[in-house]
């Protein structure tokens, strides 16, 4: 089950030794979010960030199944777009007119993901779901978006899908095949 980091700020110690799906040397190169010391911790149910010197790659960092679990993920090319459609984060199903929402993949962990298998979900191409969720941020598409749900069950709905993508990240098909 997938809660809130409101507990406290993370260090960077942690978040580097919570990634399951690099190697550790990797995880040691890891770009922190910019801002890192000023991050708005209270309002953060996951940490999660484009790494600023690689527009290709992004991580999340979230409690999970008892554990700080950090998964490195995969941002495709930016493409020209001539289209207006309106698409759906699946954590946090806040709407996003054009490119604001990406398929973002995560290599799974294990011999699955030394085979090259992963997974991937439709996510805020920023990764700024809580900061969504909460109304800190705005998208154009959002502002006319309307729930029925409190701010807690939105919380628990964005922790439950994002839990769901980071289980498919933990499965190792080779392991059970």
């Amino acid at each position: 089950m997938l809660t809130s980091l409101l507990v406290s700020p993370l260090t960077e110690d942690e978040i580097r030794r919570s990634f399951v799906n690099c190697s550790k040397g990797e995880a040691r190169r890891i770009s922190l979010p910019r801002g890192f010391a000023d991050l708005p911790w209270s309002d953060l149910d996951f940490l999660g960030w484009r790494d600023p010197g690689a527009p290709e790659r992004g991580y999340i960092v979230a409690e999970h199944a008892g554990r700080l679990l950090g998964v490195v993920l995969r941002v495709p090319p930016r493409v020209a777009r001539a289209t207006t459609k309106t698409l759906v984060c699946s954590v946090c199903l806040t709407a996003h007119a054009g490119s604001g929402v990406s398929l973002l993949t995560a290599r799974r962990v294990g011999e699955a993901g030394r085979r090259g298998d992963s997974v991937g979900a439709y996510i805020c191409d920023d990764l700024a779901c809580s900061l969504y969720l909460r109304g800190r941020k705005k998208t154009e598409a959002s502002k006319h978006q309307r729930e029925s749900l409190t701010l807690e069950e939105r919380i628990a709905r964005a922790t439950t899908n994002l839990g769901g993508f980071l289980d498919r990240v933990l499965h190792d098909t080779a392991a059970s095949a």
